[in-house]
């Protein structure tokens, strides 16, 4: 199994033009070989494959304009017109819209294969610089990382992501199971009552940012000052990632190493953002991530996570007699079943009723009826 281990590193002055210039490098063969792509199905309805854009490529080294693309490592070229072609195979089989033209404003990355970086003794050397990158190793890495990613935010700050080789190690089985309802107040609910409650990052920091954001608009246009700014604003957008990215991280943790279960119901985050009154509150609390974050962590510690269909009525249903109401508003906190006169705490009893049909669904491995 492979693993990415991401790290903060703090680059020379030497090493941040370097890199600055590779990943110039990187986006200008990605764009231009993208337009040329393009052009060549519009005019000629020539699909053009990896084989040919890497031939493309070699020929822009050679011409003397292009010249400045010989002063950074070909291989992060290389991998660029390899995610490239994934970006297109991916289109055409339907899982994804058709590739875009890269930004210099936004993220900026490379990927070294094996040939262009230097892994020794605990230290990380990228092809072209003598001096070893100053990372912060968190962690020590299971085995020699067979490609790096070399990255910088729009935060300004770098990273450099290692594939390493490891062995999967399961966790101890446990008979626990446990049943989550996502939601906005509690970040999720179990059926054994307990909640977790929502941080609420973006609004912890939206007096700040408002205040950066309104300072941004008042700077002229392509001035230093508005570039300060900017950064400013990024990077105060990336301390909130941040922190919403941890307590994510901490929460499905703590979920997987202790349940040998766990049963979600599969939400449609896109669609649920289309509603103005809480798509705010739905993008900040992070449930798409949390949601895939409990899967490939129970795939690496043999847990079970099992996703019900998202129309299973779960907060309508009693979990008691199992008799379900015709509506249920979202401002109905607490209800009492008209047949068997149960009182339910809405999330409370949405968690039981998703418990109770992902362990149907492990069983029987086949969908609960709505």
């Amino acid at each position: 199994m492979k693993r990415a281990y991401k790290f903060r590193f703090y680059p020379t002055p030497e090493q941040a033009e370097l890199l600055a210039r590779t990943f110039g490098c990187v986006r200008f063969v990605y764009n231009s070989i993208l337009r040329w792509r393009i052009d060549a199905y519009n005019e000629r309805k020539e699909k053009m494959g990896y084989v040919q854009a890497s031939a493309r490529l070699t020929a822009l080294k050679k011409e003397p304009e292009f010249a400045w693309l010989n002063d950074v490592s070909c291989v992060p070229l290389q991998q660029s017109l390899r995610h490239q072609q994934t970006a297109f195979t991916n289109f055409f089989a339907g899982r994804a819209a058709y590739p875009a033209f890269k930004s210099k404003r936004h993220k900026q990355a490379a990927e070294l294969t094996a040939s262009a970086f230097k892994y020794r003794n605990g230290k990380l050397y990228m092809a072209k610089s003598k001096a070893p990158l100053d990372v912060r190793w968190s962690r020590e890495l299971p085995s020699t990382p067979s490609t790096v990613t070399l990255s910088r935010d729009v935060a300004g700050r770098y990273f450099v992501s290692c594939l390493c080789e490891l062995e999967p190690v399961s966790l101890p089985i446990t008979a626990k199971t446990v049943g989550i309802d996502v939601g906005l107040k509690d970040l999720f609910v179990t059926d054994t009552g307990f909640k977790s409650g929502n941080p609420r990052h973006t609004a912890k920091y939206a007096a700040r940012l408002a205040q950066l954001q309104r300072r941004l608009s008042k700077k002229a246009r392509g001035s230093k000052n508005r570039a300060k700014a900017r950064l400013k604003v990024a990077r105060l957008h990336a301390k909130i990632a941040d922190c919403r990215l941890d307590a994510l991280h901490k929460a499905s943790r703590k979920l997987i190493n202790e349940n040998q279960v766990v049963c979600v119901e599969s939400l449609k985050v896109k669609n649920m953002l289309r509603n103005p009154s809480l798509s705010k509150a739905i993008a900040d609390a992070g449930w798409g991530e949390f949601t895939r974050q409990l899967r490939y962590k129970g795939e690496w510690a043999g847990r079970s996570v099992v996703a019900i269909d998202r129309f299973f009525p779960s907060s309508k249903r009693c979990s008691c007699c199992g008799f379900t109401m015709k509506k249920m508003p979202l401002d109905v906190r607490k209800w009492s079943c008209p047949k068997c006169g149960a009182d339910h705490d809405r999330d409370i009893n949405a968690a039981r009723n998703i418990k109770a049909a992902g362990l149907a669904v492990l069983a029987c491995g086949v969908a609960v009826n709505p």
